[in-house]
Order: C-alpha cells, then structure tokens, then sequence
C-alpha cells in the first residue's frame, strides 16, 4: 500500500485526483498505476486501469488470477469491472469512496453472487493516510479556486475570466 500511496502522490503532483494502484503477484509488483485521465485525455485512465493493463502486458496474459490489486481509494464501477475481467484475486484498499465505491461502499460489485467471479475485499489498510493524501489535494485546490479576489463572487469565482 506504501508504493500505492507513492504514486497518489505523483498523480497529485501532476495534477491529477491522487489515486495510486499497484498490482502485486507472488510477493513482486507487475503493474504500478496512478491517475491519470487528464495527461492521457482518457477517462478511463484510472490508476487501477493502469496497474492492470501493465500487470497484464508484463505476464503476457489477460488473466491475473492469484494477483493483488493495492489501491489507495475504493475503486469506481469501472474499475471493479476490469478487476472482475482481469480475475484478480484479492483487491486491498485504504479509503472508502461513500459517494462512487464499487467494492463496499455505495455497490458490492465484487462480491455479488450472480458474477462468475468473486474477489477477496479488504479494506481500511493505511486508510487515514490514503485518505489525507485525497483530502490534502482538494484542501489546496479550493485555496487555488477560492483566492481572496474571488471570495464573494458568484460561484467563487467559477465564472470569470481569470479563473476559466
């Protein structure tokens, strides 16, 4: 999860929503992912995508039974679906996502019984520190937003040209 959290904090550094994956098979690290939809221009580049997608290249399979997915945020719906298809074995994670979690929080995708697979869920590992790492990035970035030439505005600011 360390590594995971390492690469939150890139994808923050670059701009991105820091979430960092890491996909880990017999004790090595096949695939490391961070977010990055916004460099890519891809919305589906999620750092569990990402993570996948390398694990997958570097075994030279699709299948990635026996793996673990390390993730620093709960994945999305999208996510959880690759990690159904990529057949990873176990998903760890730090911090539930209430508003878009797909392991436990807001849907249980990956232990529905109507799939063809299930995943072992473990959640809450390092879990404040995965979730500072989110919050400390949306801190800066309302300091960004709301500057003290913006406060009072309508919508912060949103709306002008400056801030466009």
């Amino acid at each position: 999860m360390r590594i995971a959290l390492e690469e939150a904090r890139r994808a923050g550094e670059e701009g991105e929503v820091p979430i960092g994956a890491v996909l880990v098979s017999e004790g090595k690290v096949i695939g490391r992912g961070r977010n990055r939809p916004v460099a890519l221009s891809d919305p589906t580049a999620h750092a569990e995508i990402l993570a996948i997608r390398e694990g997958g290249r570097r075994v030279g399979n699709y299948r990635l039974s026996g793996c673990t997915l390390y993730v620093t945020l709960e994945p999305c719906i999208m996510c959880t679906g690759a990690i159904l298809q990529a057949r990873v074995g176990r998903l760890v994670f730090g911090a539930e996502d209430p508003k878009a979690g797909a392991a436990c929080s807001l849907y249980s995708v990956l232990g529905d019984s109507r799939l063809n697979h299930r995943v072992e869920v473990i959640s809450g590992v390092l879990k404040d520190e995965c979730r500072e790492v989110l919050q400390g990035f949306f801190r800066e970035r309302r300091k960004e937003i709301f500057t003290p030439e913006t406060r009072g505005t309508p919508c912060g600011g949103a709306a002008t040209k400056k801030n466009r």
